[in-house]
């Protein structure tokens, strides 16, 4: 489409609003503008690429912000509802012009009666490579008026050190890269990574791109306050009734928690028979047997829910070798794991503590094991206040188990 045709007919150009919907009362808590052309035949084209467009002139682009932005204004005053509406603004052209622009259309509609606490502004994360300094103290100014910022991040996994430049109001990221058939465990635990820094500068996480029932529950995984998406509702011509997606996402959230309860429930029962397996396998050790010998009991012990163990001490020094269950089911020493440290594992020293104090062995997240690359869990248990032992369980274990996956 031709930008210079858009221009000749801006009465064409539309707003359409996608709900955005808070997990906390699963109501419509605001709605994301977007732009739309309408054709000659009636048919609706989006314009996301008009605005991201740089070789556009700035001012066709500028003119065509306030026009959406001024209609979609109007209606959100004219139903005096309590809700919030981003608008999309590109980084670059809102620090060409210091934002007068937009704070001129926002201070013009603040004197008609405008709460400038309900005005979102969503920028992206690809474009803030330059004038970050700049573009810092324009949004620092902006909040002072109460507008709020979003975020979003088209790139979650490199753009952590935006995030807290910036630090947003909103953080943005998209669930539809996920289809029904994968479960990608390295994703979530960026979000997962990204939802905890969040929190940390006070923003909330809103996943977009929601189209099916897995990714709904990736996005309700993975710490997402707010939701975006057609499984939940297109863009519409209007706003909507609050309640439209209540009873869809009760119904959802309740399945979600009974499928979590049924994996925390797995999750304790294998703990559990761990924990009874270790006592009697311990009791029956003598102490003053050789780390290595300890290791091989425990393993032939455990057989059907290890393929490796080994010993460390309280400052994650590994005492033992490995032993690892071979290709014909027996176990062998690996004198290569000697004297490795593994204190700069995630939660080493927690785990540690808790294991002292709790008197019991603990359980792992999954994650991917780097020799084996599959999936695994792996569960520790104290032989005493200063010496520790590791198993780890295999994804075909997990994989018959329910809910250890």
């Amino acid at each position: 489409m031709d930008p210079l045709e858009i221009m000749l007919n801006l009465d064409r150009v539309v707003p359409h609003y996608k709900p955005v919907i808070s997990a906390d009362n699963q109501m419509v808590v605001g709605y994301e503008v977007i732009a739309f052309f309408q054709e000659e035949d009636g048919s609706m084209e989006r314009m996301d690429w008009f605005f991201d467009d740089s070789t556009i002139p700035d001012e066709f682009r500028l003119e065509v912000n306030n026009y959406i932005h001024q209609q979609a204004i109007d209606r959100l005053m004219n139903e005096e509802q309590p809700i919030h509406l981003t608008i999309y603004y590109d980084a670059d052209l809102l620090i060409k012009d210091n934002g007068e622009s937009l704070l001129s259309i926002l201070h013009s509609n603040g004197e008609k009666g405008l709460d400038l606490h309900q005005i979102v502004i969503e920028i992206k994360d690809t474009y803030l490579i330059e004038q970050l300094d700049t573009l810092r103290n324009l949004i620092k100014y902006m909040k002072t008026l109460g507008i709020r910022i979003s975020l979003h991040m088209e790139q979650p996994n490199g753009s952590l050190d935006k995030l807290a430049i910036i630090q947003p109001n909103i953080v943005k990221v998209d669930a539809g890269f996920l289809k029904d058939d994968l479960l990608p465990h390295l994703y979530r635990d960026v979000h997962q990574s990204l939802s905890m820094l969040s929190r940390k500068i006070g923003a909330a996480l809103l996943f977009k791109g929601i189209s099916s029932y897995n990714q709904f529950n990736y996005a309700w995984r993975s710490g997402g306050q707010y939701y975006q998406g057609r499984y939940l509702k297109e863009p519409q011509a209007a706003f909507i009734e609050a309640d439209c997606c209540q009873q869809l996402i009760r119904t959802n959230f309740h399945q979600f928690v009974s499928f979590e309860r049924r994996k925390v429930k797995a999750q304790l029962k294998l703990m559990e028979q761990l924990n009874q397996k270790f006592k009697t396998t311990l009791m029956a050790i003598n102490p003053d047997n050789a780390y290595d010998d300890t290791i091989l009991s425990v393993g032939s012990a455990c057989n059907e829910l290890a393929f490796r163990v080994y010993i460390c001490n309280e400052e994650g020094i590994q005492l033992s070798s490995n032993a690892e269950k071979n290709i014909d089911g027996e176990w062998e020493l690996l004198q290569e794991g000697r004297n490795k440290n593994w204190s700069w594992r995630p939660y080493f020293f927690e785990n540690i503590m808790r294991m002292n104090v709790e008197k019991r062995g603990l359980l792992s997240d999954l994650y991917t094991d780097i020799e084996k690359d599959e999936l695994i869990r792996t569960y520790s248990y104290p032989i005493t206040d200063e010496l520790y032992v590791f198993l780890d369980v295999p994804y075909a274990y997990l994989y018959d188990q329910e809910g250890l996956l």
